[in-house]
């Protein structure tokens, strides 16, 4: 099951899930892709997104306006929906337009061959040296299991030769049981990043980490739109 958070309130880039691509809002847009691939639910606090949905014949969950995050809107709406403890959920956020078909598939066959394996599953590519902040890096074990992640660019090149930067893709799975949990930790590293897969890690829980060759971004910013738009 793929579930879409979306919400309207961004600090970067107000209400930009309903920035238009090919006519349609960006959530929108999204979730007909994701649909694709999976059955695809979109949870949000937003009654304009809860009646574009209903346009698309995409499911919808109404959340509460007060959560922290996507992620625990996805709980929210997982508790919804009565989900059992070991189906696993893909968050696919909502300014994801360009996420792949294929990827989304290899994502989600890689998610369910080692759910056994880790408590969260992501995925990364690989880039040359690469500083833009907006631009979450990971480090990786010899297993790809997640070492840490940062919006630095790490590992430090320090002798300043030809450096390979592993850069995190924001797609996410896990299980329901595993969802519940996370909710539950707290974390001095996501406060200080504000990357809040770092919870999960400070917490001693285990990544597992998918390389995927993609050309898709997230929209984070009015630039990152109007490249998306220059793109199409």
């Amino acid at each position: 099951m793929i579930i879409i958070p979306a919400r309207l309130k961004s600090t970067r880039f107000p209400n930009k899930i309903l920035a238009p691509i090919n006519g349609i809002a960006m959530c929108i847009y999204t979730a007909l892709q994701a649909k694709k691939v999976d059955e695809t639910i979109i949870v949000t606090d937003s009654d304009e997104v809860i009646n574009l949905a209903k346009e698309h014949n995409i499911k919808c969950v109404k959340s509460i306006n007060e959560h922290n995050s996507g992620t625990e809107r996805i709980k929210e709406a997982a508790d919804i929906l009565g989900l059992d403890d070991d189906e696993i959920i893909i968050n696919l956020q909502a300014d994801e337009p360009l996420f792949e078909k294929q990827n989304l598939l290899l994502f989600k066959d890689f998610a369910n061959k080692y759910k056994d394996e880790f408590f969260m599953a992501s995925c990364f590519s690989k880039i040359n040296d690469y500083k833009d902040a907006n631009a979450v890096k990971v480090v990786l074990d010899k297993d790809n299991y997640a070492l840490y992640f940062s919006r630095a660019n790490i590992p430090f090149n320090r002798d300043n030769t030809s450096n390979l930067i592993y850069l995190h893709l924001g797609i996410y799975a896990y299980s329901y049981k595993a969802l519940k949990e996370f909710v539950s930790f707290t974390s001095v590293l996501e406060n200080i990043e504000k990357l809040e897969q770092l919870r999960a890690l400070e917490n001693g829980k285990k990544i597992k980490m998918l390389e995927i060759n993609t050309k898709s971004f997230g929209i984070d910013t009015k630039e990152d739109y109007e490249r998306l738009m220059k793109l199409l």
